[in-house]
C-alpha cells in the first residue's frame, strides 16, 4: 500500500508543475479554457512534411494534424473547428492533405488568417468552410517552387505543372476566386522584390473572392456558433 505524498512532496510537484509552465508558456498561470464544443487547430511556423525541418524551425507536423482531425470527426462532443493560420507555407502534398482532411469533416470549420498565411497556407485557409483574415494579415500567393536536385528533363516541369494545378484546382474549389484571377495573381511581376507571386493583405484577399471576410476571434466564434446551430437543426429534421 503506497504512502500518500506528504507536505514537502507536494510543494515539490507544484514547482515542478510552475517550472514546466514558465518553460513551455513563459508564465506560471495559464487561464483554464471551459469544456467546450470547439477544437481549436494552430498551423504556425513552416508546414513540415517528408523531410525533417531543423530544430531551430518552427513547425506543424502533418503527421500530428491527421490523427488530431480523425479525432474531431470521430468525437461526439466536439461540434466545430477553428483553425487559425500563421504560417509561411512549407510541403505543397503536406499541405494539401491538411487542406483536403478540413474540407472533408462532416463538422462546421471556420478559419482566421493572423499574420500570414502564405504559400500552400493559402489552400489550408480557404478548406474551411468560412474563412477570415484580420485587417493586418497577408496572404502570399506564388508558383510552386522545388529545393534540391532536380533532375533537367520535361518531365520533371510537368509534374510542377501538375502540381501547381492541384492547388490551383482546389482553391478555386473551396473559394469564390476566379481561376483566371488566381493565376494572374501567382504569376505578377513587380509585386514581389525578385520573385513571382503577389502578397494579397487583409481587405484585398476578401475582394479577391480568397477569403470569405474581414474578422477576428469574435466574429469567427460567432460564425461558428451559427452553423454549429444550423448543422444541430439539419439533424434532428425528421426524414419521411
Amino acid at each position: 500500500m503506497k504512502d500518500a505524498p506528504n507536505q514537502d512532496e507536494k510543494q515539490d510537484q507544484s514547482k515542478s508543475t510552475i517550472v514546466d509552465k514558465i518553460q513551455q508558456l513563459g508564465q506560471s498561470s495559464v487561464p483554464q479554457p471551459a469544456d467546450s464544443n470547439i477544437h481549436v487547430l494552430p498551423v504556425i511556423g513552416q508546414v513540415e512534411g517528408h523531410v525533417q525541418l531543423p530544430s531551430q524551425n518552427k513547425t506543424t507536423k502533418y503527421e500530428h494534424l491527421i490523427p488530431q482531425l480523425i479525432a474531431i470527426e470521430q468525437n461526439p462532443k466536439i461540434e466545430g473547428l477553428v483553425v487559425l493560420l500563421n504560417t509561411v507555407g512549407g510541403d505543397v502534398e503536406a499541405g494539401l492533405a491538411i487542406s483536403e482532411m478540413i474540407a472533408s469533416l462532416s463538422k462546421p470549420a471556420v478559419s482566421i488568417v493572423l499574420g500570414g498565411g502564405h504559400s500552400i497556407g493559402v489552400p489550408i485557409a480557404v478548406s474551411a468552410d468560412y474563412s477570415f483574415i484580420v485587417e493586418t494579415a497577408t496572404m502570399t500567393i506564388h508558383p510552386i517552387r522545388m529545393t534540391g536536385l532536380v533532375i533537367g528533363v520535361p518531365q520533371t516541369f510537368e509534374y510542377m505543372d501538375k502540381m501547381q494545378d492541384r492547388v490551383v484546382n482546389f482553391v478555386t474549389r473551396h473559394s469564390n476566386i476566379e481561376e483566371e484571377k488566381f493565376k494572374e495573381l501567382m504569376f505578377a511581376k513587380g509585386n514581389l522584390t525578385r520573385d513571382i507571386g503577389t502578397n494579397v493583405v487583409g481587405q484585398q484577399a476578401v475582394d479577391h473572392g480568397l477569403i470569405d471576410a474581414v474578422g477576428g476571434v469574435k466574429e469567427a466564434m460567432e460564425k461558428l456558433t451559427e452553423m454549429i446551430q444550423k448543422n444541430k437543426g439539419s439533424e434532428n429534421q425528421v426524414i419521411q
